[in-house]
């Protein structure tokens, strides 16, 4: 049985070091933590992908230094480098996706916590705290967990799993972007920005969009 213990306080934190979780909350925690977060909810097409990471404990001076924050906040180049630096100084690090397919049939809500157990299945060693962003726990996951609202902004590990997150994805859909030209999925990740919104309303949903989606109902062919 899963051992949880949700945060949800929605308080504001800077990236001063004593206010990263690790190094306030968790200062007296020996084991291992490893950091979850996905990227592309909110996406009309691909998958949902999460990134679980377990940094050691002499990685997180220099990710400070660094100025490691949510992926979100950072430019594209800045991401690829950080994510470049993560992944050299990790324990270990892996990613785990749900697929459009998965996504129209369990939720997108479900999808994303899947691809969240399946990022640190794969984890070797397996962390003995998962810190999670959001506030939603996972089922089955027979490790200690932690959610933090807002964690990608509070945690090292979990800005961390981000950038990983978001980069990967973003050279999926780049590689996609060539065998699904109409959508624009170059410059829009395969989220719905007015080209991609036009281009579904002309010619339809491609075999890896989000059928589910409102958006990518119109005029399906």
């Amino acid at each position: 049985m899963s051992k949880t213990a949700a945060v949800n306080s929605r308080t504001n934190s800077t990236s001063s070091e004593t206010n990263w979780w690790e190094l306030s909350k968790l200062s007296n925690f020996s084991g291992m933590v490893a950091g979850v977060d996905e990227v592309g909810r909110g996406a009309l097409f691909g998958p949902v992908v999460a990134a679980a990471v377990i940094l050691p404990v002499e990685s997180y001076s220099e990710l400070i230094a660094a100025k490691i924050k949510d992926s979100k906040k950072l430019s594209a180049n800045r991401r690829v480098k950080l994510s470049k630096q993560i992944c050299d100084l990790a324990t270990d690090w892996k990613i785990g996706y749900a697929s459009s397919a998965e996504i129209d049939s369990i939720n997108i809500l479900q999808a994303s916590l899947l691809a969240m157990f399946r990022a640190i299945d794969q984890l070797n060693p397996q962390p003995d705290l998962c810190l999670i962003d959001g506030n939603q726990s996972l089922k089955n996951l027979h490790l200690l967990q932690e959610t933090i609202v807002k964690g990608d902004e509070r945690s090292l590990s979990i800005a961390a799993a981000s950038i990983v997150a978001k980069v990967w994805r973003d050279t999926l859909i780049s590689k996609l972007a060539s065998e699904y030209p109409l959508y624009d999925l170059e410059s829009n990740k395969g989220y719905g920005s007015k080209k991609h919104l036009l281009a579904l309303k002309e010619y339809g949903s491609s075999p890896l969009h989000r059928l589910s989606f409102r958006p990518c109902q119109s005029n399906n062919k």
